[in-house]
């Protein structure tokens, strides 16, 4: 009987002794995370946000799922300051300057995104900065782009004073500003154990150093080359020996190896056991703004592009032409460049807004033929005449002639038709549904234009980016040898 009794007993100790194993082993783990999380914020600097300009483009609506853009800001500082200066040499100071900046445009559906290079060298107009001592800067017009980030003349340089700068350029609201130098590139290169690239011709220490003055022996060899800490730093920064030897060329080879990092952390996994040590890897050298200022922030940014294929993840510098030793951004084709990305439409021109879309309504259809019709511009948008007599030849109808209307304040389209023609009219107002019928003592049709039409029917398609420019863009699932220099 006594030892029936003591069977029970020693389950309820093992499973006792299973329970303990297997509490002791969560919370070994979720210790273990938090103290990673602990060691990845304590690494992790964050600029004053202060200075964000108190004039920035409006923040972007969520669509029906409660997505809405992202617009990150990659800055590359070329501080040579603590460890930076061992990579990157001395001779330059401590002064933080931007070597490399990309607008990431991350659409809502989140199976698009778009970086767009900036080159250092362009003239652009840079709004006022907070200075170190506490003033701000005055206006800037047609200054070079690189000199915001070094507005204060601080080892930090000044992030806010980049963001404004892009942010009156483009007119897109930036979300999140991340900042890492020459230290935490290498760092995070070697976390991933390298990065395949394609090296366009031998580059030699002359290349590295034009103050060398003689070759040199060679540094990086053509061809593919598994690149890492120092030598990864080598090939993004080297501007001598390819191409032109310009800053535009190089930022064509910052792109394609930003692109071989992203598949090459892709194709790992887009998870925590990955990005972990490549957050420890960045977060040491890395400044960032507030709002990205926890590990926890990183590393879900980080996982909310795990939904994005690389072919769809694409790289284009800003439409520029030179201007002497500097560059010039050329518009209307920049602006139109910025307009797509705020109506979160793709370089093709594709809609990746994620909204759900309303089946159209069926177009009526309507016989024109033997109607004719006097079509003016009831409003101040140039063209729209024109547009008004286009739909209606396509629908059969004659068009006796186009004008302005003697008032160009209309906000809706009317129809003026004499006493014999009100059958025509209403055949008419089938074609512009919700147009105005009114009688008058005339002879015949007038189609007035309005508002409603120039908002509506009379908008055309957004217009194509040029493929002069289009062609120039690079995704990340690219041949890593194509586009790697410019001239």
């Amino acid at each position: 009987m006594g030892a029936r009794g003591r069977k029970p007993e020693r389950k309820r100790s093992r499973k006792r002794w299973i329970i303990a194993i297997v509490v002791s082993f969560v919370v070994l783990i979720v210790g273990g995370a938090g103290a990673i999380y602990l060691k990845l914020n304590a690494n992790i600097s964050t600029f004053d946000a202060a200075g964000l300009s108190k004039n920035r483009p409006a923040k972007s609506q969520a669509d029906a799922n409660g997505d809405t853009p992202e617009n990150v800001l990659l800055i590359g500082s070329d501080t040579r300051s603590g460890e930076n200066g061992k990579l990157g040499g001395s001779a330059s100071g401590a002064i933080g300057r931007s070597d490399t900046t990309i607008l990431l445009h991350v659409y809502p559906d989140h199976k698009h995104a778009v970086g767009v290079s900036i080159p250092r060298d362009s003239m652009v107009d840079i709004p006022p900065c907070l200075l170190p001592d506490g003033k701000w800067s005055p206006d800037q017009p047609n200054a070079q782009f690189n000199s915001a980030f070094s507005m204060g003349n601080t080892a930090k340089g000044n992030p806010a004073c980049t963001q404004n700068t892009i942010e009156k350029m483009s007119g897109l609201r930036v979300d999140h500003t991340m900042v890492v130098d020459f230290a935490g590139f290498a760092s995070m290169t070697s976390a991933v154990h390298g990065v395949e690239v394609c090296v366009p011709n031998n580059i030699y220490q002359g290349d590295m150093n034009p103050n060398l003055g003689y070759k040199g022996k060679v540094v990086l060899p053509a061809g593919m080359q598994n690149l890492s800490g120092q030598k990864a730093l080598d090939y993004v920064r080297v501007r001598h020996g390819v191409g032109d030897n310009s800053d535009v060329g190089r930022m064509m080879r910052q792109q394609a190896f930003l692109s071989a990092l992203i598949s090459k952390v892709k194709g790992q996994g887009l998870n925590p056991t990955t990005l972990l040590p490549l957050a420890n890897a960045a977060t040491k050298s890395l400044t960032v703004d507030p709002g990205l200022g926890t590990a926890q922030k990183l590393m879900s940014f980080g996982l909310s592009l795990k939904s994005i294929d690389l072919k769809n993840i694409q790289f284009i510098t800003a439409p520029w032409k030179y201007a002497g030793a500097r560059i010039d951004l050329v518009h209307p084709d920049v602006d139109d460049l910025f307009a797509e990305l705020r109506a979160n439409r793709t370089l093709s021109g594709i809609d990746a807004s994620g909204k759900v879309k309303a089946k159209p309504t069926p177009a009526p259809t309507v016989n024109g033929q033997g109607i004719s019709v006097a079509v003016f511009n009831g409003t101040t948008t140039d063209g729209l005449a024109g547009k008004g007599a286009d739909k209606l030849k396509a629908a059969g109808f004659t068009v006796t002639g186009t004008a302005t209307a003697h008032s160009q304040d209309h906000p809706t389209t009317r129809i003026e038709y004499g006493s014999a023609n009100k059958t025509q009219a209403q055949t008419l107002a089938k074609l512009f549904p919700g147009a105005q019928l009114v009688p008058l003592n005339i002879s015949g049709l007038n189609l007035v234009l309005g508002q409603d039409f120039a908002a509506n029917g009379g908008t055309t398609a957004p217009k194509p980016l040029p493929k002069t420019l289009t062609q120039q863009a690079r995704s990340a699932d690219t041949n890593p040898c194509s586009k790697l220099s410019y001239g």
